[in-house]
């Protein structure tokens, strides 16, 4: 399956501002979204996004696109630096609040824009999932909800939860790559 993405980020790991240019151009839109959704704060979104788009620039050696496409890659290296913040963030009266205002479980405009293109298959990939473990991967990967909030709102064991979400990703891997 053709990847252009997943090209750019390797023409990035050789240095080329060119190919930098454009993956930006093509992808900031989306990682802009995760990062809106996960943080809150358009401000704090967009620094973020500027110090993910450093880490894509300095790691990108690190791709394989033999263990997944690009654009997946970027949204977990958005996600990843999204969670860090969040837990950066001084703790409210709550202890949860910043985290609660993340996972907002209503659709919005970001989410649409991040699964334009290939929202009909997710979905169908998502439909042969049981329920619960839909839940939770979505949960994980769009509502940016830690394991162990994952967990304690399933009310299954840590460990549990890790292997529902590493099944479900194998699943979902395979089911969009048939």
């Amino acid at each position: 399956m053709d990847d252009p993405v997943a090209a750019l980020i390797s023409r990035c790991a050789a240095q080329d501002r060119a190919a930098f240019r454009a993956l930006y151009s093509q992808t900031s839109a989306k990682l802009m979204g995760v990062l809106l959704r996960m943080l809150g704060q358009r401000a704090e979104a967009e620094d973020a996004l500027q110090e993910v788009y450093t880490r894509v620039w300095l790691r990108a050696a690190r791709f394989d696109p033999a263990r997944g496409r690009g654009m997946t890659w970027l949204i977990a290296v958005a996600r990843n630096h999204a969670i860090d913040r969040l837990r950066a963030r001084p703790e409210d009266s709550s202890g949860t609040e910043a985290l609660d205002l993340a996972a907002d479980p209503a659709p919005r405009a970001e989410t649409q824009l991040i699964a334009r293109g290939e929202v009909r298959r997710i979905s169908d990939c998502f439909a042969t999932l049981e329920p619960a473990r839909a839940d939770a991967l979505r949960g994980a990967y769009l509502q940016g909800l830690s394991y162990e909030a994952l967990s304690a709102r399933a009310g299954i064991p840590l460990n549990t939860m890790r292997s529902w979400l590493r099944r479900g990703l194998l699943r979902l891997k395979e089911c969009l790559e048939q």
